[in-house]
């Protein structure tokens, strides 16, 4: 059954009330009662949600009356998003009137009293929302739930140390190397952790099963412990746990913590001993540092070794110095035997030649995930009907009965254990299909789009935390990282990740196609994947909650099935806040979709048939992100300098300028990409406008000459990367007394496929020299000297320079940049000679680099 992220929309609800409290934002008083009702009775239900979870699993009358609450919070969500779009729609009309900036920023804010019928309108709202609540207001105490902080907690799980090694298949060169690592002596005084690290179901525990009874290792360690950590990392209770299993099964649970440490120290005082924390999720560094300090302290431990399973990077690098043990899947030769261990009794599969071939597709649905493996073949034990068979080959894994110990109940446990906000996010990745290349960025933006991420924290921004909680879950190995570009990540999400998503999501996300009979009219996110659709789906003509349209396939639909898609958001979804049209054929939008006040994620990337923009565009005023890179776009419209709102855009122009940037326009703008402007020969002056601007990318801009002085004012600017401009030259020196105090904020600056590029602009670079971090060259056949300068950069951690030719040498000083850690050089001949380290007459002045590559060296 799925979940209902029901904290974390409460805890919406309840930041975006007190947001609004203190906002620009001025209520009449019936609003600002309803809403200090409304706020009162959220927080009172959100302190006892937590409860509420733990027990609607068996309790149906809970859940159910769950169900409910969530669709009331989402809809006091959509009502208090409507202050928000008044109150944009009131400041642009004021912006739009006043061209005199110092007018329009004194007017702005002033534009705080929304109209009086608006506030009845929104105040009849809150009331129906706080009516409907109040009628749960019975049933929902009559539950008796307690208050509980969201401290998410590990329920208890049992393992123990004994495997039978014949029932573990391709798992040999793993149990090597990790005695090999057991073999090692230790350098330190510290008791060596060895962190064994991957997702639930991937064998960790067997592992180190299989390690902890291998002979060799009861001969190098004549003292055994094996403790299942899993729940809270407390020291008085794992100090018991190890005089318990040292002891043979005392328990302490009268002693103190002082009179438990002195115990185990007299227990273990010069003993050579292997210590096994299975399953071990504690986050919180000083309650690792108690129990290290005790192990440290004991005589003779330095000999000793920990072999540690997690399901989390973080945890490995609290615990240990020592890389973690990345575990991988086994191969699908390893997972068919497998399989066939736990479906047939021995020898039975030589009679069932059919059901062998069916089982290796059932096999390859597992991505080498042991756990998932069993879990299938055990469904199928003694099961001989091909039907059987084929039902468990067609079905998706999470839609399967499961026991307590099968894949996915072992998996929710790492969905359990994370917070509120990161388990909607999770949640919402299931909107893609498996076998999805996520990109980060992009991730992030539908993520702030549907008001998914916390509050920024002071000097933050939303992307930073989008950012955060990306890193939470590579770091607990519920996504891995595919390949890391300058600005953003790829990533993928394994199929039995993607399962518990969508098991998680189900009432939330939907993906749907021709044969999609029912949706769930509560539904939030739709995913449209189907190439065969010649009409839109009729379950979807009576949704009206949808707030994420996705068009999978977009190239292969017909421009009447899109337009009646959007059609259908415009006249159906009015809090409708992402929408991806990417790849479609559509010629036009429709001059309605300005209704979309709440819309916020708008992608036409690659919309080829597109020129221009409706009229009403500049209604969008909610909109964050705007993609249309690909697009055949004569100019830019004023109306899209009206959308202040606006984080990240894209665009693409057949123009040669730009229109120029007004002073109070996009004032919250981030992110800047100018893609395939082929006939653009310079950036507006008026650049300089754009304060928050921290990245800006110029890609395949064939006749852009230069970039514009006033880029220096730019000083939140941290990334700058420009990509196949043929023409530019980037030459921009200081002006003495103007440029001498330039305090920028560059982190990284990439060239690529720059043809007539000859020097570095200085004026940025010199400008960022306590900032900037990265510096990467490619493929600049003309450049021929680096600047003199270039060793004032001293913050430079990375410099890459590939395929510049013409290249030979680095500038004097380069010892000087005592911060760079890498250095990459491919490509260049005489330089790949002179700095080469066995015979380059140069490779002293960079030997002090840690990390230097360098190839075509002869």
């Amino acid at each position: 059954m799925g979940e209902m992220f029901l904290l974390g929309i409460a805890k919406s609800v309840v930041e975006k009330i007190v947001d609004l409290s203190v906002d620009e934002v001025r209520l009449v008083y019936n609003v600002k009662t309803d809403l200090k009702k409304l706020e009162d009775t959220m927080i009172s239900i959100k302190d006892k949600l937590l409860d509420a979870e733990r027990q609607q699993h068996h309790n149906e009358n809970l859940r159910h009356c769950m169900w409910k609450l969530r669709d009331i919070f989402y809809d006091a969500e959509d009502v208090i998003d409507d202050f928000k779009c008044e109150a944009l729609r009131k400041q642009d009309a004021i912006n739009h009137r006043n061209t005199n900036s110092s007018k329009v920023r004194f007017l702005a804010s002033c534009c705080t009293c929304l109209p009086l019928s608006f506030c009845l309108k929104m105040s009849h709202k809150i009331k129906d929302i706080n009516g409907r609540l109040g009628e749960l207001a019975t049933e929902w105490n009559s539950f008796d739930l307690r208050q509980c902080s969201d401290n998410r907690h590990v329920f208890r799980r049992e393992t123990i140390s004994f495997v039978d090694s014949s029932d573990v298949i391709g798992r040999d060169k793993d149990k090597e190397n990790i005695i090999s690592m057991l073999m090692k002596a230790s350098e330190d005084r510290n008791v060596p952790v060895i962190p064994i690290v991957g997702i639930g179901g991937l064998g960790k525990t067997t592992l180190a099963q299989l390690v902890y009874n291998d002979d060799r290792v009861t001969s190098l360690f004549p003292l055994k412990i094996w403790i299942c950590v899993s729940e809270e990392f407390d020291l008085s209770r794992l100090l018991n746990l190890l005089i318990q299993s040292v002891n043979k099964g005392v328990k302490c649970d009268d002693l103190t913590l002082d009179a438990l440490q002195a115990r185990l120290r007299s227990l273990l005082n010069d003993k050579k001993f292997l210590l096994v924390l299975d399953d071990v999720w504690n986050e919180n560094q000083a309650k690792w540092v108690e129990l290290r300090n005790l192990l440290r302290s004991i005589d003779g431990s330095s000999q000793s070794k920990i072999i540690m399973t997690t399901r989390s990077l973080k945890v490995s690098s609290i615990m240990s110095s020592i890389c973690a043990y990345k575990l991988k899947g086994l191969s699908f030769e390893d997972c068919l035997a497998l399989f066939i261990k736990w479906a047939f009794n021995d020898g039975d599969e030589k009679r069932y030649p059919n059901l062998i071939r069916i089982g290796e597709e059932i096999v390859d649905k597992c991505k080498g995930v042991p756990l998932a493996v069993r879990t299938l073949g055990s469904l199928l034990f003694q099961k001989t009907d091909e039907s059987d068979w084929n039902y468990i080959k067609e079905s998706e894994i999470w839609r399967l009965k499961q026991m307590e110990n099968d894949i996915l109940p072992v998996l929710k446990l790492s969905y359990n254990h994370l917070p509120s906000h990161l388990q909607r996010c999770l949640g919402l990745l299931s909107l893609y299909k498996k076998d999805e290349i996520y990109y980060s960025n992009k991730v992030i933006r539908l993520w702030m789009a549907n008001g998914l991420l916390e509050t920024p924290k002071q000097n933050q921004e939303w992307e930073d935390v989008g950012k955060q909680y990306l890193n939470e879950l590579l770091s607990r190995c519920l996504i891995q990282k595919e390949k890391d570009f300058c600005l953003y990540f790829t990533f993928k999400m394994h199929d039995l990740v993607h399962d518990l998503a969508l098991d998680v999501s189900q009432k939330e996300c939907k993906t749907v196609n021709s044969k999609t009979e029912t949706v769930d009219e509560n539904v939030r996110h739709l995913l449209l994947c189907d190439e065969k659709l010649v009409e839109v789906p009729r379950v979807l003509k009576e949704m009206k909650k949808v707030q994420t349209v996705i068009i999978q396939d977009g190239s292969v639909k017909s421009k009447v099935i899109l337009e009646s898609v959007i059609n259908l958001c415009v006249s159906n979804f009015k809090y409708l806040r992402a929408l991806e049209l990417r790849d479609s054929p559509l010629m036009v939008l429709p001059n309605s979709i300005g209704t979309l006040k709440h819309l916020r994620d708008l992608d036409l990337a690659r919309c080829l048939g597109i020129s221009e923009l409706p009229r009403s565009f500049y209604k969008l005023r909610s909109l964050q992100s705007l993609n249309l890179a690909g697009t055949r776009l004569k100019q830019l419209p004023d109306g899209v300098q009206r959308l202040i709102e606006l984080r990240h855009l894209e665009i693409t122009i057949k123009a040669t300028h730009l229109k120029e940037i007004r002073a109070g326009c996009w004032t919250s703008l981030q992110y800047l990409e100018l893609d395939w402007c082929n006939e653009l020969e310079c950036l507006p002056e008026g650049m300089q406008y754009l304060k928050s601007l921290r990245t800006l990318v110029l890609n395949n801009c064939d006749s852009l000459v230069s970039l514009p002085r006033s880029l220096k004012f730019l000083t939140k600017l941290e990334h700058l990367e420009i990509v196949g401009c043929f023409q530019i030259n980037l030459k921009m020196e200081l002006e003495e007394e103007k440029d001498k105090d330039l305090q920028l904020s560059l982190k990284t600056f990439s060239l690529f496929g720059l043809h007539a590029f000859t020097d570095l602009p200085r004026l940025l670079l010199q400008g960022s020299s306590s900032t900037l971090q990265q510096l990467q060259i490619r493929g600049c056949p003309n450049l021929s000297v680096l600047p003199a300068w270039l060793p004032n950069l001293t913050s430079l951690q990375k410099l890459e320079i590939i395929k510049c030719e013409n290249l030979s040498a680095l500038p004097e000083g380069v010892d000087r940049l005592t911060n760079l850690s890498e250095l990459a050089i491919d490509g260049c001949p005489e330089l790949s000679k002179r700095y080469r380290q066995n015979g380059g007459e140069d490779w002293h002045k960079i030997a002090h680099i840690q990390k230097v590559v360098i190839k075509d060296e002869d």
